[in-house]
């Protein structure tokens, strides 16, 4: 394993930023293939999204004891936390992790979408702002890679994964090796996600560059914010070792997941995935109709009926007519719910993924 550092400026004087990479060099296979499909892991692009990046932290020793068994077939580069600059942001002691303070701008979005994956379609590294450079600095990083994931959580949710639709259902391997509970389906990108510029390179170029048959992209949401668990990480760590086995980035004889896997792509044994996969446009946000202290009547998991009562918010504490209910617009799963009570009117309650299209179904990324 190779460590090394590097290093962000600020945006004024005596600011820096750093972040640490760890490269696993993989040997060559013999015969026809050139090489075993590489591997790209960063983790806490929102910087305060941890389950990620202490499942990457179990992940390593597991890594470490592949490459000394010399069972590491394709290159492997980890970034264990993905956002310096977010890590540092504090606003009246609360940290914030999710904007740029600086541009106001998601840091999961903004990154570029390249027409094809070259590296010198990517801005110059020394123009524009901190968070933009990061951007293009990472993208840098993973482009080239078979196997990209982005490691985020969501504020209470299941484990899921968002996917592009050219790569459904080819990463069926991937969802059932990680035991996600679903898959979220999309297609468009026009605000520049870090997936987004992971497939976006790859989309338009001949069939033989794209690979689609190799290629994993994917947004990991590891359930919540407050999933930091020991238990949680290791069993995440699995997942993930899983799928680079599955994949052929890692051999493991010994690998079982009910069946077992005997050597790169090839597993024996049940690996269909088997959770809820859905289109982007299945699910609704739920958008809150008043202001107030939310009181939800179900959690993530729970399967509702059209008309359910998923949340009643208390806008009026103690009047008569105080209370609003919200009810299910169609049926379906509740993939995540907010973290905190207190909501302002518009701001969205909850991911319902319903059996059909939303009537306020919204394209490209769901959420600020």
């Amino acid at each position: 394993m190779q460590k090394s550092i590097e290093r962000i400026a600020g945006d004024s004087e005596g600011v820096s930023y750093e972040f640490p990479v760890f490269r696993f060099e993989g040997l060559r296979f013999d015969g026809s293939d050139k090489a075993a499909p590489s591997a790209y892991l960063q983790a806490a692009l929102h910087a305060g999204e941890l389950p990620g990046v202490v499942a990457i932290d179990a992940l390593m020793p597991m890594l470490e004891k592949a490459e000394a068994e010399g069972r590491i077939t394709g290159d492997i580069t980890v970034v264990p936390q993905a956002n310096p600059i977010g890590r540092a942001q504090y606003h009246f002691g609360e940290h914030q992790g999710r904007f740029h303070l600086g541009t106001r701008t998601n840091f999961n979005r903004g990154f570029p979408l390249l027409a094809a994956p070259d590296v010198k379609l990517l801005p110059d590294t020394a123009l524009g702002t901190a968070d933009q450079r990061l951007k293009t600095r990472l993208l840098q990083l993973s482009l080239g890679h078979d196997i990209v994931l982005d490691l985020h959580c969501d504020d209470e949710g299941l484990a899921y994964l968002y996917v592009h639709t050219s790569l459904w259902p080819a990463m069926a391997d991937c969802a059932a090796a990680m035991g996600v509970d679903a898959v979220i389906l999309w297609d468009e990108d026009t605000d520049g996600t870090f997936e987004g510029a992971s497939i976006t390179p790859y989309l338009n170029v001949p069939a033989v560059v794209a690979r689609f048959d190799r290629r994993v992209a994917t947004t990991v949401e590891y359930r919540g914010i407050l999933d930091v668990d020991g238990a949680l990480a290791g069993a995440d760590a699995e997942g993930l070792y899983r799928l680079l086995v599955a994949r052929g980035v890692i051999l493991d004889q010994a690998l079982s997941m009910s069946g077992s896997f005997t050597g790169p792509n090839s597993f024996t044994g049940p690996n269909s995935f088997t959770g809820i996969v859905a289109p982007l446009e299945n699910i609704d946000m739920m958008p809150a109709p008043r202001a107030g202290a939310v009181l939800y009547d179900v959690k993530p998991g729970d399967r509702v009926a059209k008309g359910a009562l998923l949340a009643t918010i208390v806008h009026a504490p103690g009047e008569a007519g105080g209370r609003t209910q919200v009810l299910a617009p169609q049926a379906g799963v509740i993939l995540t719910r907010r973290s905190r009570r207190i909501i302002r009117a518009g701001e969205d309650l909850l991911k319902l993924v319903g059996d059909r299209k939303s009537a306020d179904a919204r394209s490209g990324t769901l959420e600020d």
